[in-house]
């Protein structure tokens, strides 16, 4: 990525910015107007502090004859205590006031901050369950995770610690200038001699920490995914011996973004020297031509006080822009990857006028349809198919055919390049993508359980569901008993991915919480495949008596489930290429028997049986 070439890239880009956080602000300008008063009144008390010292100075210790443009009756009448303690007690009540302001001005922005950005995360993990399964397959989850929750963290941290003292302290020096030019504007010329100098080093040096940061936080991102990714599969990894090497290249990001932060360290801390050496410089010129002023009475000394106070506040930007340049680097670079992620289009969207599914009757019907995950790559090429309510088709065909693709289109996780898919007649793109998906039951091959209880994987968050629904689909699902076994039965928490369960107990507690659903439409792909013939005896027998009177697509590599398809569709290089029985096609089209081989053994037959046994 370029080196940004203006601070609104740098920042970065303000404009972006403000379209993804001006909706959430809106909602707190009552906050947004008090926090920015206690910051104006914190600027203005600032401005007020060196005065009592000022008078103090010039009173005691003004030399004769020197002119005080700021010299009040009431005070000089005082006799010296009691001047004191006016000018003390009135030193007191700037400072608590400006303390007091400032203090409501951070826990202002600090809330705003925080709710903003906490609102903005949620949007965020909201907006990623819509981007579409291209997007997801090309990223790296532990990145995403990253960029969720490191990355927003980080702009929330800087936006309170650093960029709202950074915004107090303009104001204060915006103040500071009009009231050094009101007092000398020559000396006031002499104090900003090095601006120019100390802005371009600033802007130079910052854009250099600001592209290490950018790389720096783009590898911790891939040392997250990397971990992940390990972490994730670690049966795997253990099992093929791959920690070494897995741990050999997270060591790698690691040792090199820690040669990054020192480096991003190093420039930090060589621009706060510069900036040190250039503001030493300045107070400098100020002492020199402000002493004479003073000595050619055009300046009290109490003015000089004060005009040097501001001077030292007035480069507090420049000073803190210096310090925090590392932090604010890290929220640019965070902040960036936070909005190439809310700008992702999502790959399926939902129309404005989409509605309610109503309750299915079952009719499926994909009407010309074509699809390719990439330009001019179809996967599928003018798909012609219906199924009748209640219909059982076995979808087979050799792997990469687009036998799944069919299933998600059903579902909407992409939506055809040409063509449509209709339910009872009616487009699916016309209804809300939620309450489509919610009416259509699925067990996959690697079925999905999440790190809580048996019975909310089943329930799978559908509320209002009762004990005795949730164990009547566990008994269809042939997993009652085993779940009776547990050590706290239905409320035994599972780990992380299921891995505590085995692929059958993982299958069936799929198939119940499909059956949970009552859906008329159910899609299963491949949802025997990798079982032993203990358990694929048992996942049959439940699959029957979940697709009975369901319309069910049934993908799937294995014959004798094909057999008991009412319908096959043999798809073969995107495209149906027959239908039929699972006899009449093995009978007729070589490729098709050729997919499944020889004929099934003693133990597939004895499957058969037993499924026959169990449904009548």
């Amino acid at each position: 990525m370029g080196r940004p070439s203006s601070m609104r890239e740098a920042l970065p880009g303000i404009a972006r910015f403000t379209r993804h956080f001006a909706p959430y602000l809106a909602a707190h300008r009552g906050l947004i107007a008090g926090a920015m008063g206690a910051l104006l009144a914190q600027a203005a008390f600032r401005l007020l502090e060196p005065w009592p010292l000022k008078f103090i100075f010039d009173h005691i210790i003004g030399a004769e004859g020197k002119s005080d443009r700021f010299e009040f009756e009431l005070l000089s009448s005082l006799d010296d205590t009691m001047f004191l303690t006016v000018v003390a007690i009135a030193l007191v009540i700037i400072t608590s006031f400006r303390a007091m302001s400032g203090y409501y001005a951070t826990i202002g922005f600090a809330l705003i901050g925080n709710r903003v950005l906490t609102r903005l995360r949620e949007h965020l993990f909201r907006h990623l369950q819509t981007i579409s399964l291209g997007f997801h397959d090309r990223a790296r989850g532990g990145d995403l995770v990253v960029r969720m929750i490191g990355d927003i963290g980080m702009v929330k941290e800087v936006a309170v610690t650093a960029i709202l003292p950074m915004f107090g302290n303009i104001l204060i020096l915006a103040g500071m200038l009009v009231v050094m030019f009101w007092l000398n504007w020559q000396l006031a010329l002499a104090a900003l001699a090095t601006t120019p100098l100390l802005w371009l080093l600033t802007m130079k040096r910052s854009q250099a920490i600001q592209k290490v940061a950018r790389r720096n936080r783009k590898r911790e991102g891939a040392m997250a995914a990397t971990a992940s990714e390990s972490l994730g599969a670690i049966k795997t990894v253990q099992a093929l011996s791959l920690g070494n090497s897995f741990a050999d290249a997270f060591a790698s990001a690691n040792n090199k973004s820690l040669k990054e932060g020192v480096q991003a360290k190093r420039l930090a801390a060589g621009l706060e020297r510069l900036v040190d050496v250039l503001i030493a410089i300045s107070t400098a010129l100020v002492l020199w031509f402000g002493a004479r002023i003073v000595m050619a009475n055009e300046l009290t000394p109490g003015e000089l006080l004060v005009f040097i106070f501001y001077l030292r506040r007035a480069y507090r930007p420049m000073r803190d822009f210096a310090k925090y340049t590392a932090r604010l680097a890290k929220a640019s670079a965070a902040g960036e990857r936070v909005l190439e992620l809310l700008e992702q289009e999502p790959g399926v969207q939902e129309r404005p006028d989409a509605i309610i599914a109503p309750d299915f009757k079952g009719d499926v019907a994909f009407h010309q349809v074509t699809y390719g995950y990439e330009d001019g790559r179809a996967v599928l090429h003018d798909i012609d198919l219906a199924l009748t309510s209640g219909e059982r088709v076995a979808i087979t065909g050799p792997s990469g055919s687009g036998k799944s693709t069919l299933a998600s289109l059903l579902l909407r996780l992409y939506d055809p390049q040409q063509g449509t898919v209709t339910i009872d007649g009616t487009d699916i793109c016309h209804f809300t993508l939620e309450s489509l998906r919610s009416r259509i039951a699925i067990v996959l091959q690697d079925s999905l359980l999440f790190a809580t209880t048996v019975r909310d994987n089943i329930t799978a968050g559908i509320p209002g569901i009762s004990e005795e629904q949730i164990e009547s689909a566990a008994r269809l699902a042939n997993a009652h008993d085993f779940i009776a076994r547990l050590p706290e039965g239905y409320d035994t928490q599972i780990g992380e991915r299921g891995v505590t369960l085995s692929n059958g107990q993982r299958q069936r507690i799929a198939i119940a919480r499909a059956a949970i659903r009552q859906s008329p439409i159910l899609i299963l792909d491949e949802p025997t495949t990798g079982l032993d013939r203990t358990n694929e005896r048992e996942v049959a027998v439940a699959l029957e008596r979940l697709a009975a009177g369901r319309t069910t697509f049934l993908i799937t590599h294995r014959p004798e489930m094909a057999e008991r398809a009412d319908r096959v569709v043999f798809i073969r290089h995107g495209r149906i290429a027959a239908q039929g029985t699972h006899q009449s096609l093995m009978a007729s089209n070589a490729d098709y028997t050729c997919l499944f081989g020889q004929a099934p053994d003693g133990d597939l037959e004895q499957l058969r049986k037993d499924a026959h046994a169990v449904t009548g």
